[in-house]
């Protein structure tokens, strides 16, 4: 009987919790340190976006001397992950189960070695920080590509511009919501056209590469 009542209370606290006003409940993704759309609605939902592996493309005209770019590229002109309009969109990232804490064994261990086990904990969230790691870009496309130019020079010949170009970035601002979850807010409109989320980490910096999350807006 003391082990009903007390269950009772639980879920009636939990119910209590979800059920006041304001509080937004996040689903969390199928797939883990993954870009996803945010659907808020009477229920909110996650949309997988494009995910595309690419690697960084160097092209040089006339040995550079009618002008270079580098960049990474993406298959077709459309992403097929298309949204209607481009204003209060909001985006999720997830690196699964929340972290769980050290143990007291490990923690131990690492003092013994002369680390800090609190400096560690703040290395990996520096790591995992979507503030550090993401970009959103949009995507300029052609010759049934997509691409984002991190570079571009016009070359050395009469003419050329000399001017250096880039794809252009879009600022968001990101919401914890929980260890490990986040929400990632866009903090202007935006305009008819293709985008692109680039997530850089350790691995895809060694190899010149990077994870890429397109989308659309129509």
């Amino acid at each position: 009987m003391k082990k009903y009542f007390l269950f009772s209370v639980v879920l009636l606290s939990a119910e209590f919790v979800w059920a006041q006003p304001g509080i937004t409940k996040y689903p969390e993704p199928e797939f883990s340190n993954e870009v996803y759309y945010l659907k808020k609605d009477s229920v909110n939902v996650v949309i997988r976006l494009e995910k595309v592996s690419s690697k960084m493309e160097t092209k040089a005209k006339l040995g550079g001397m009618a002008g270079s770019e580098s960049g990474f590229a993406l298959d077709g002109e459309k992403s097929s992950v298309r949204f209607g309009g481009g204003n209060n969109l909001s985006f999720v990232i997830s690196t699964g189960a929340a972290a769980k804490s050290s143990s007291s064994l490990s923690d131990s261990i690492m003092k013994a070695s002369g680390v800090d086990p609190s400096t560690m904990s703040g290395m990996m969230g520096s790591m995992n920080d979507p503030a550090t790691t993401i970009t959103l870009y949009k995507v300029e496309t052609g010759n049934g590509k997509r691409k984002i130019l991190m570079q571009k020079n016009g070359g050395a010949m009469p003419f050329a511009s000399k001017k250096t170009q880039s794809s252009d970035k879009y600022t968001f601002s990101v919401k914890k919501i929980r260890e490990g979850y986040w929400e990632l807010v866009i903090d202007k409109p935006l305009s008819r056209g293709e985008y692109a989320f680039s997530k850089m980490d350790m691995m895809s910096m060694a190899s010149m590469g990077t994870l890429l999350f397109a989308f659309g807006i129509d």
